[in-house]
């Protein structure tokens, strides 16, 4: 069964949940900065607030289409986040592996468009694979620095927390 722009309860469920899971992500990139500035890696920290804001984004997108389709958002409460490491690599390390999740889930998503053929949330989803690539690309390169730099004198880290501060908002 469908609304009256042809989005299914199944369709609009999963994106309900997809805007809990973003919400989720910015959460824990959150929780991540908040550890990073605990231990004085105030460019990481910047990193990742700048990581929290562009997944309210991604979420505010999904309510948006939610609402342009006809639909309705129902918000369900955040898991609580990790809030601490024991390294800046393992932090990185598991936005990594969060981000691969989240590639899956919008693979899900856009699997499901298929099938129901709601070709209107298939387009949209084109982005978000898109976004998807750009954001486990840009994480996996951090990580790979880092285990790079792994027992390497303190200075290298203290460069790359300066480096990853110098990231825009796009």
């Amino acid at each position: 069964m469908s609304d009256r722009n042809g989005m299914s309860e199944k369709m609009l469920s999963q994106l309900n949940g997809q805007i809990n899971a973003e919400l989720y992500s910015a959460y824990l990139y959150l929780s991540m900065s908040a550890w990073f500035e605990s231990v004085v890696l105030p460019g990481c920290a910047g990193w990742m607030k700048s990581q929290t804001r562009e997944e309210v984004e991604h979420a505010m997108r999904f309510f948006d289409f939610v609402y342009d389709r006809g639909g309705s958002v129902t918000l369900e409460a955040i898991e609580k986040p990790e809030s601490s490491w024991d390294f800046p690599l393992s932090a990185f390390e598991q936005a990594y592996a969060h981000e691969q999740l989240v590639t899956a889930r919008i693979d899900a998503l856009a699997d499901l468009a298929e099938r129901e053929k709601d070709r209107a949330t298939r387009s949209m989803l084109n982005w978000f694979i898109d976004e998807q690539v750009e954001e486990e690309s840009s994480v996996d390169a951090i990580v790979q620095r880092l285990r790079a730099i792994e027992g390497g004198p303190a200075g290298m880290m203290q460069m790359l927390d300066r480096e990853l501060g110098q990231r825009g908002d796009d």
